[in-house]
């Protein structure tokens, strides 16, 4: 699973329109997010970091609720975007968290556990655990 990591407002008029995780890394305006889901038609998830996330509007939060577009803080941690626009999570977190799912463990107590362990949001967490994606 990867998640496209922009670094400008310039940025997201050339991402491709079939991205569906991204992880903006700088402080987005409501006109921003707009032309993010506008040009990016099929997104599921905006990453903001946290410190961030606290100045989105109360309009942009229920825009992409209508959307159904999730709206969660978090860092992509140690990420040099001028070797890859990418960041990967690695498949042996999404492995460690279907074994987890299989062995009948609460999504709460998964969500804690790999977040402690790996980093990772909760919340991404939540969402890797909903979409059971492959690595």
């Amino acid at each position: 699973m990867k998640i496209r990591v922009v670094s400008s407002r310039e940025e997201i008029f050339t991402l491709n329109p079939n991205e569906r995780i991204v992880h903006l890394a700088f402080r987005p305006s409501n006109k921003d997010i707009f032309s993010l889901v506008e040009n990016c038609p099929k997104i599921e998830v905006i990453q903001l970091p946290k410190s961030y996330r606290r100045t989105v509007s109360k309009s942009i939060e229920m825009f992409l609720e209508m959307q159904r577009i999730q709206l969660i803080e978090g860092d992509v941690w140690g990420h040099r975007k001028d070797i890859n626009e990418y960041y990967r999570i690695p498949s042996s977190i999404i492995e460690e968290i279907r074994e987890l799912k299989t062995e009948g463990k609460s999504t709460e107590a998964i969500e804690e556990k790999v977040s402690r362990e790996s980093k990772l949001n909760p919340e991404m967490v939540a969402y890797i655990l909903r979409k059971d994606v492959t690595a």
